[in-house]
């Protein structure tokens, strides 16, 4: 047993400080980024959000909706290969450029995404997810499908340190998902005692990535647009969000209606909820680590997009950076007290 004594931080521990900046409006502000991935070679240009590929938000419709505003979705991975042919048969032709198909690391989930990339060999994007990415058997499967699939972009995760984002892209992913716990749904921490927070991660993994020419996500623990800037800003490549697209009308869930208000059921991939959907329950030797609540229904997605990049663009006028690309360079974190912590959390 070792004790780190470093204080190790989340999004409310911090506020970004701003800066003397050239900027005369938010219009000035750029959010496309560019990137050519490490070990796939493939270049990629967009708007660096993506959505979570959660039942309940990463769908087919969420997708076409977020592709409008260059913004990409992680399809969750129950789809059958037959919903993935019609889609892709209806989809706008640059669709493969905001969109990953998502597996998990058993037999049954190769054959599949074999299957569905056979068929859709335009496919670009590959999401390789787990809870625990700590596994050798999970750093043997990114390799094995790095050789299967060299062309692909091959996301992998979560982790939450940089030894281990390290040890992903050197086996083969280009982009390492970061994050244990954080997300509103997700009660890892709380039946395992197991995380990092998320701010601290992110800086620490992006630096490792950054180090070896890779990239990071930061997933989980976004509650408001100003969590998303401070991501940006903490040096995360790409920001995936799980809460904050949940509840509209493009998001998975069942639509429920109490005392004339409307709610859209959310809940983690790891919950009841999801394992009795998809697997028939929870296994005797596994718990939940993950929750299912009710969250306002919101209407299109479209109105809550906006309003994020409206955020991140007001941001980078705060601290100068023309481009998104610049915030991390511009960024200087404050840390705040209990007290004002509180009041900021309202």
């Amino acid at each position: 047993m070792r004790i780190e004594y470093d204080i190790k931080l989340g999004f409310k521990d911090v506020m970004i400080r701003p800066k003397r900046s050239t900027l005369k409006s938010r219009s000035q502000v750029d959010l496309d980024r560019e990137f050519t991935f490490l070990n796939s070679k493939a270049t990629w240009k967009g708007v660096p959000i993506m959505a979570a590929n959660m039942d309940t938000v990463g769908t087919f419709e969420m997708a076409l909706a977020l592709s409008q505003h260059h913004v990409f979705t992680a399809i969750h991975k129950h789809y059958t290969v037959a919903e993935w042919n019609s889609f892709l048969a209806l989809a706008p032709n640059d669709i493969e450029e905001y969109i990953a198909i998502s597996t998990g690391t058993g037999e049954k989930d190769a054959d599949k995404l074999a299957e569905v990339i056979h068929q859709n060999p335009k496919l670009k994007f590959i999401c390789i997810d787990v809870a625990n990415g700590y596994s050798e058997h999970f750093v043997n499967y990114v390799q094995n499908t790095r050789n299967l699939y060299p062309d692909k972009v091959i996301i992998a995760g979560n982790v939450v340190t940089g030894e281990m984002v390290e040890e992903l892209l050197l086996s083969g992913a280009d982009i390492v998902k970061v994050g244990i716990g954080p997300g509103s749904v997700c009660t890892t921490r709380v039946k395992t005692g197991v995380g990092y927070p998320q701010l601290s991660a992110i800086i620490e993994c992006a630096d490792a990535a950054h180090g070896l020419g890779g990239q990071i996500i930061s997933d989980g623990g976004c509650s408001i647009p100003g969590d998303v800037a401070k991501a940006f800003g903490a040096g995360a490549d790409f920001v995936m969000l799980g809460g904050m697209l949940a509840g509209h009308d493009e998001s998975g869930g069942e639509l429920i209606e109490k005392n004339g208000e409307k709610f859209k059921q959310f809940y983690g991939m790891s919950s009841a909820t999801a394992m009795e959907k998809h697997v028939g329950g929870v296994a005797e030797y596994r718990a939940s680590e993950g929750k299912t609540v009710e969250v306002a229904y919101r209407g299109e997605v479209a109105i809550t997009v906006k309003d994020i990049l409206g955020g991140i663009r007001s941001t980078c006028t705060y601290v100068g950076a023309e481009r998104l690309k610049e915030l991390t360079k511009r960024t200087t974190f404050i840390r705040v007290a209990e007290q004002e912590n509180r009041v900021y959390t309202k």
